[in-house]
């Protein structure tokens, strides 16, 4: 048996699930999104563009948005808090770094959902925050910090937030010391030296968990109908809508069509600037 045989061999089993799972659903969505939608719901074969056209229409189009809005706020959020707390742990001594990273990844142990609705819990007009703060005396009545994107960007950034602090505690750590000292002993501070050297050269890491949450956040719709309360209507959610409660199945599957290609293409720049990244590493 040679070698490139018993490479194929191993592939294969995870080669055949993708195909079946995700290769194999993405062709029947995108198949669905040239179709119109029966009169009684269901599908007729009659093709066409509409469904594409339909999407950008401006009450559609408003949602993709306000969509892109949330996520990039999350995402710049989750990357705000994300950088210095990995930082810190790259900074502790290793023994140390597995017990703060095993504290990152805990709140994973329980399930979304649970976690999400924790912050229906907290967030509420009669919740522990609320109720904390009318305690000690700061606030005079309840703030207004559930059911809008306040609440939505906080639960998508507590969500995600630990593979932001993952992908850029990595991208530091792959980072040569070396560079830093030299950095040091040619007599810049410490902030030049992680404005100039740490910072450029982890911006990778920064990329990679920045895309994670933005594409995650994009199309998240279980946080922004719980968090929202329906009141903010994000575009998982209208695709959402649209295969279990319009029955609109085209359009739907023309919506997942045009997310899964702003998905594909910030995937594409990402991995394009890590490449790049990694050449200009290469080279210096």
């Amino acid at each position: 048996m040679n070698r490139k045989f018993q490479d194929l061999l191993l592939i294969l089993p995870g080669v055949g699930w993708l195909t079946v799972f995700m290769v194999v659903p993405c062709g029947i969505v995108f198949f669905y999104a040239f179709l119109e939608r029966g009169v009684y719901g269901g599908i007729d074969y009659v093709y066409n563009l509409q469904n594409f056209a339909r999407a950008f229409e401006p009450v559609y189009f408003s949602i993709f948005l306000m969509s892109a809005k949330i996520a990039g706020l999350a995402t710049v959020v989750s990357v705000l808090i994300a950088y210095p707390a990995a930082y810190a742990i790259s900074l502790q001594p290793p023994h140390k770094q597995t017990r703060y990273l095993f504290l990152v990844m805990l709140p994973f142990w329980s399930n979304y959902l649970i976690r999400t609705y924790a912050w229906i819990v907290l967030l509420n007009r009669e919740g522990i925050i609320n109720n904390g703060l009318e305690a000690v005396g700061v606030i005079d009545e309840p703030l207004p910090i559930l059911y809008n994107q306040f609440a939505i960007v906080t639960g998508l950034v507590y969500n995600y937030l630990p593979f932001v602090i993952l992908a850029i505690y990595s991208s530091i750590q792959r980072l040569n010391p070396e560079i830093r000292e030299a950095s040091e002993d040619l007599g810049a501070p410490s902030w030049k030296t992680f404005l100039r050297v740490t910072l450029p050269l982890t911006l990778p890491g920064v990329a990679a968990g920045a895309v994670f949450v933005f594409v995650l956040s994009i199309g998240n719709f279980i946080t922004p109908d719980l968090l929202g309360g329906g009141r903010i209507q994000m575009v998982g959610n209208l695709i959402y809508d649209q295969f279990l409660s319009a029955r609109d199945w085209p359009f739907g599957a023309a919506l997942s069509m045009i997310l899964i290609f702003v998905m594909l293409v910030l995937l594409f720049a990402q991995a394009v600037a890590v490449n790049r990244a990694q050449d200009q590493g290469r080279a210096a």
